[in-house]
This record gives structure tokens, sequence and C-alpha cells, in this order.
């Protein structure tokens, strides 16, 4: 793994020609250091790097809107982080946070500075309550691990970001290697620390070649910063025919069906993937989204990747709630869509607490503050399928279904063998229109008759429903809607009245 770029390197990577301003004064060391070779360590990095400390901190503008950054230099010492260092990222948040600005923060360091033993390490301390009442402003707050991000760097201010890009290859943690090995006595595999490792488990948001993070970040800015605007979609059209339900499973079993991605890059005007557990094969997509002018977050599950079905798993529920919380923090609401044949089932799933996870999916999602909209887009099998339920509003498609079990399995409980799948599958009102009687789904989006023989236009007209209830949403008072949340899912079940 190569050591990253310079702070002014990856500082000039992103922001616009001309357009970045120091905030830096000169280091005060106060009183001088009392170990002779450390005062001369500093004399040697200010003198080989050109920089009089191991952070610089300025604003600039990226495609032209602007943002405070914060980016550490390596080749001073580290990037280690001692008081004076500490006060100046500190003073650069809290100025970010005054003049409301998002703030980027690009950090490489191998942590607290051991010079300055406990009250660099402390300032962590500080660093993350600047953070946190940046956050609490509402103000986006993104970082960037370049190699090696370790320590308390790594455990404070560095994966504090709602989110959290890091460099292709680098080594992420909190202990380091040579550390590690003298604690231990064994050496650590180096892949456990490695970037794309920790995006594979949810940790890292996506992992992103510093050429490219200029334009991530732009995209990710403009759907943090955007304003809502109404929707002008037109409305979803004709009540859909009630399709057989048998033959709505069937359909929705279909390799050519639309899912999320696809949804996705069909109707989003400006969309940022996020990587997910499994990484671009996985059962999950997460991204950032404008919908018609409605800047959105989303999870949603990915039916099928390649030629088999993905199954859903403990990480890919816990990286839901993980995308909810960050619909949270940053005011944006959460589109949920659902296409899963179901949950993993192994040994494994057990193990990683898969239906413990399902229960905090359920309780993260109703007490979520901000709008939450759930789109049941074809396959709805058991648990897997609940977790992303609980929301303001549902749409569905035509041919979208919710099932405890599929009706294979349905039919092996009440009849020991699977023939009787079709027959369950029109007894248990599985269907989207069965669903809206019992006051799940509110809006039943046409099929004509297969989404998978119009793609095109079944996602424009699902897109369009969509922006339209985000529209309605996000123009609904927040207690107005919660306290019609919680009035909806108390009733859940009971078969409405004809609308």
């Amino acid at each position: 793994m190569s050591v990253s770029l310079t702070a002014h390197q990856v500082i000039g990577l992103l922001v616009d020609p001309g357009s970045y301003r120091s905030h830096d004064e000169p280091a005060a060391d106060g009183p001088a250091p009392a170990d002779p070779g450390y005062r001369a360590s500093l004399a040697r990095a200010r003198e080989r790097t050109g920089v009089d400390e191991a952070v610089l901190t300025g604003v600039g503008r990226i495609g032209g809107e602007p943002v405070a950054l914060v980016a550490s230099e390596f080749g001073f010492l580290g990037g280690s982080i001692g008081v004076a260092t500490a006060e100046r990222i500190t003073r650069a948040v809290e100025r970010a946070t005054a003049e409301r600005l998002p703030l980027i923060a690009l950090p490489v360091s191998g942590g607290t500075r051991m010079q300055e033993g406990s009250a660099a390490f402390l300032c962590m301390l500080r660093i993350t309550a600047a953070v946190q009442a940046h956050r609490a402003a509402g103000l986006p707050y993104l970082t960037y691990l370049r190699n090696p991000t370790m320590g308390g760097v790594f455990a404070s201010w560095g994966t504090l970001g709602q989110l959290v890009f890091a460099e292709p290859g680098a080594r992420l943690g909190f202990l380091g290697p040579r550390v590690y090995e003298e604690l231990r006595g064994v050496e650590l595999p180096p892949e456990v620390q490695r970037a794309e490792t920790l995006a594979e488990r949810g940790l890292v948001d996506a992992v992103v070649a510093p050429e490219e993070l200029r334009e991530v970040l732009r995209r990710s800015l403009s759907v943090l910063t955007r304003r809502a605007v109404p929707s002008t979609a037109p409305a979803a059209g004709e009540p859909a025919e009630r399709p057989d339900a048998w033959e709505a499973v069937l359909r929705t079993r279909r390799p050519d069906r639309p899912g999320t991605r696809e949804l996705l890059r069909r109707t989003a005007e400006e969309l940022v993937l996020l990587d997910s557990p499994g990484g671009r094969d996985g059962a999950l997509v997460r991204a950032l989204a404008v919908l018609d002018g409605q800047p959105a977050v989303v999870v949603g599950q990915q039916r099928r990747t390649g030629a088999q079905d993905r199954p859903f798993t403990a990480a890919d529920l816990r990286a839901v709630r993980r995308t909810a919380r960050l619909a949270e923090q940053l005011g944006l609401p959460l589109v949920t869509v659902v296409d899963t044949a179901g949950a993993e089932l192994s040994v494994q799933a057990e193990l990683d607490g898969v239906a413990i996870e399902i229960a905090h999916c359920l309780t993260t999602l109703l007490a979520l503050r901000t709008p939450v909209l759930a789109v049941l887009l074809g396959q709805g099998s058991g648990g897997g399928a609940l977790a992303l339920l609980p929301a303001d509003r549902v749409l569905a498609a035509a041919n979208a279904w919710l099932a405890p079990l599929p009706p294979e399995g349905a039919s092996a409980i009440v009849h020991r063998d699977g023939s009787h799948a079709p027959e369950l599958a029109r007894t248990q009102g599985i269907t989207a229109h069965d669903l809206a009687a019992v006051g799940l789904v509110d809006t039943v989006v046409p099929e004509l008759p297969d989404a998978a023989d119009e793609p095109a236009a079944f996602c424009a007209r699902l897109g369009g429903a969509v922006a339209a209830a985000l529209t309605a949403l996000t123009a609904t008072p927040e207690s107005t809607r919660l306290t019609a949340r919680a009035a909806r899912h108390r009733r859940l079940g009971d078969v409405l009245p004809p609308a």
C-alpha cells in the first residue's frame, strides 16, 4: 500500500481551481517541549514538509458549492495529532458550524502523538465534541479515510462522518500492526484492516479512488444540500387490474424484472451508490438520490444479482439500520425498497442473530423521525421483507406480494408438500390489492401487465409515484406525520372499508 497524497495535493484534487483559502494561523506550541528530541523532530518535520503542523484547514468550492476542509499531512510526524493539531481541527469544525458549511475531513494519521502523551490523547474528545455539534446543527460532515488512518483518529473524528469514504487499499484500524504483534505475539493479517474489508462489512460507505473523489463528493453534496421542490410527476395512472396471486408470484420471479438498482438508475436525477455488505453482488442497495426534485436516502433489497437470488443477511439488516440513522441525521426522507426471496436461512444466520436484527430494524424504522416511504417492488417473503416495511406510506407494484413464507413454504406447513403453492397464494391475501385492503399499501402502481415487459415505462411510473409521495410526506408537519404513523400501525391487519 502506497502512502497517501500530501495534504496540499488532496485538497488540490478536490476544490475548484483557485477557490481554496487557508484558515490556518501559525501553530502555537505553548511551552516548548521539554524533550529536545521532540523539539528537533518538530523542526525537521516543518522543514521537510513545508507545513507547520500535521493538518491544514480552510475553505474552498466543489462544483461551485462552498465547503470547509480539514486535511491531514502524513509527512508531518505520521499525521499524528498533538494538542496544537487538535486545536486547529477543532477551530476549523467550529468555524464550519458557525458559517453553516458542509465539512470534508481527509484524515491520514498514525493516531495521537505519543510524545505529548495523555494530553494529546484526550484532545480526541475535544474534536469529537465539535464534530457532534456540527452534525447536531444538521450540517453534512463527510470523511475520506486515507492510507493509513489508525488509532484515536480512526476511533473518533475519522469515522464519525455521516458518510465515510475510504482510499483503495488503505490500512484502517484501531491498533497498528507493529503494536499488535508486540502485545499479542502474532502478526495481524493485513486484510483485516484493509478498506475493502471494512466496506464489505458495512463499516465504510464506499471505497473511492482519489481521482474519483471530487465527483463523488460533488454528487453527495448535491443531494445533501438540495432543497426539496414539489414533484411535477404525473399520477400513477389508472388503478391496476388485480392479477391472479400465483401469476403475480411467478412474474416477480422473472430474472429480467427491474430491481432496485435499475429503478434508481432509470429515475434518479442525481445518484450516489454506496457500498453494502457483500459489495455490488450483495442483496442490499444503499444510495443518496434526487428523485424528481426530492432528495432522499434510499435503502433497498436487490433480490437477484447475476444468475441467482441473494438471501438477506444479518449484516444487510445492520446496514439498513445504519442507513436509516443516516437519513435522520441528515434530515432527509428515507425510501425503503422491498424485493427479497427471504432472509438467510443457515446456521451462520442463526449465530449472527438474523431474527434479532429484523426486530431491531422494525423498531428503528417505527421510531425514525424523518419521513419514511416504503416501496413493495416485487417479492416480499418473510421477516426479511417485513423489516423494511414500517413507513408513513407504502407503494406497491401491481404484481408485488407479501407473505410470511414463499407459497411453497406455506404449502409445506399446511399440506406437508409444496404442490399446493398456487392454492395457498390465492387464499392468503398476499397481493398488493389484498394488502391495500388491510391497511398496508396506500397506492398500487400499474404494471401492463408485467414490469419485465415494459421496464422503462414501469420505472418512470413508479418513480413518479415515489416523488409524489415524498412531496406529500415532506410537506406534512412532523408531529402530524408521527401521530398518523402510530395510528397506521395500530390498525394494520384490520380489513378497511372500500375507498
